[in-house]
Parts: C-alpha cells; sequence; structure tokens
C-alpha cells in the first residue's frame, strides 16, 4: 500500500548526527503525546498519525501520483521491469547482511549468489537470471533483524513522507540507510537521481493498488494501517506469525 512511498531524496546516511538526533528527538516527543485508554492499542498517537497521513496524501495526489502515471505512460513495460530488477538487486546485498545476522545461513547465502549471478550476469541487476534458476529471494532489512532478536515493534507511527511505519522501524532507518548502496554513490546528483527513480518506480507500481484503496476502503487510514503491521508481522516471523495474543503488534501501548 502507500506504504510503498517510502522517500529518501535525502539521503539520512549523509545528515550525520544531526539526522540522528532529529529522529531521537521526535520519538521522544511522540513518546509524549499517547492518548488515553480508549486509544487503538496498537497505534495511541492515531491522532497524530492521521495528520501526517493527510499531509502525506495531500502531497501524493499534488506531485507523485500524476509523476508516477506518467512515467508509468511514457516508459515500455520492458524497461520498468529493469529498473525494478535493478533496485531489488542493490536490496538483495543488504539482504546477505541482514539474513547473516539473523543466522539464516541458507537465506544469507541464496541472497549473496542472487546478487552475485544478476550483477555479473544480468547486466548489474537489470535481468533477474537468479529467479530464472530458481533462486529463491528473502528480502530483510534490520527493522526485520531487530525484531528477529526479539525487539518489539513499539506504537505504530506514520512518518512524513515516508509513510507507515513502527517505532522500532523508524529507529532502524538510519542502519538501513548506510545499507542501502544508493548512499555509497558520492556524487550526489547521481545519488539522488537513482533514489528518485527508485521512489517513482515504486509509486509507479501501486497505481492500481491505491485507485482499489481509495474505492473499496471505508476508512483508508486504518485499511493502510492494519496492512502495514499484518505484513511487517510476516516479514519478521517470515510468514509464520505467532497467535495475535502474543504479538509484539497488538502490545497496549496506549497503556502507558
Amino acid at each position: 500500500m502507500k506504504e510503498e512511498q517510502a522517500m529518501k531524496s535525502i539521503n539520512p546516511a549523509g545528515c550525520g548526527g544531526v539526522w540522528r538526533a532529529g529522529l531521537l528527538l521526535s520519538l521522544a516527543v511522540l513518546a509524549g503525546c499517547a492518548t488515553g485508554p480508549t486509544a487503538d492499542p496498537k497505534d495511541p498517537l492515531e491522532p497524530f498519525n492521521r495528520g501526517v497521513y493527510k499531509f502525506n496524501d495531500v502531497v501524493d495526489r499534488a506531485v507523485l501520483k500524476p509523476v508516477a502515471t506518467a512515467y508509468r505512460d511514457v516508459l515500455p513495460s520492458p524497461v520498468r521491469t529493469g529498473v525494478t530488477n535493478f533496485f531489488a538487486n542493490l536490496q538483495d546485498a543488504w539482504s546477505i547482511v541482514n539474513n547473516a545476522l539473523q543466522l539464516k545461513g541458507e537465506a544469507a547465502s541464496n541472497s549473496l549468489v542472487r546478487f552475485g549471478v544478476n550483477t555479473v550476469f544480468g547486466l548489474g541487476g537489470v535481468l533477474d537470471i537468479a529467479t530464472e534458476m530458481q533462486i529463491e529471494r528473502q528480502t530483510e532489512d534490520f527493522g526485520q533483524t531487530l525484531g528477529y532478536w526479539g525487539v518489539g515493534a513499539g506504537p505504530y507511527l506514520v512518518l512524513p513522507l515516508l509513510g507507515p511505519s513502527t517505532v522500532r522501524d523508524t529507529a532502524a532507518l538510519p542502519v538501513d540507510a548506510q545499507g542501502n548502496l544508493v548512499s555509497g554513490v558520492n556524487d550526489v546528483s547521481t545519488r539522488n537521481s537513482l533514489t528518485g527513480l527508485n521512489l517513482l518506480n515504486r509509486r509507479s507500481r501501486l497505481l492500481d493498488a491505491t485507485k482499489m484503496l481509495d474505492q473499496v476502503a471505508l476508512d483508508p487510514y486504518t485499511f493502510t494501517r492494519d496492512a502495514f503491521l499484518q505484513r511487517r508481522q510476516n516479514d519478521v516471523y517470515d510468514g509464520y506469525p505467532p497467535d495475535e495474543s502474543s504479538s509484539p503488534f497488538v502490545e497496549d501501548y496506549s497503556a502507558n
């Protein structure tokens, strides 16, 4: 859903301590904004989150959606598939690290082989040769790694421009930014162009999904939140989440 609209045109890794200090300050402020006992246990910051959600929706409808629509209309499907494959290949490189940190030897090996095969034989990842060879992809990020080692998700958050998140995933953002190979590109214009292309391509792939969301969801905010939390729960537990009663995603944070 709209969580896929993650905007990273400003490289967090390049902002150093200032960006991280701002993030920690924001988390501290949000921790004091929890609503009363009637709040949804997984979303005690709902009034704040809804405000940010509306802001993001306005930006999306005014800027991202029209540009993404033009992008999809102009570029043929094979080109867009190549762009998708290229950035997925870069993600495989970061998945090597996170699978290893989660002690998933086979998944780490598969990610390493995928990255090597697609980089060397797939024109830098534009062609997904590894999938044709039936080498399984298991995408992992640092938020999932924290979850694997027992760090709770914390309350649901909607971040300006970045979209749905949790306290845990938000804290993991600086590490994920450092692990993104695009952040290692020294030339600022090239780095920002790649980041913008990734954002635009991902948004274009969600045009049909967000259109359906607008048509069928009585409350798009709630629908997006629940879908995001369910997906992240499945991601952390590799598709085998625990019973809902013991899930860290439904801990009653509103009681604090």
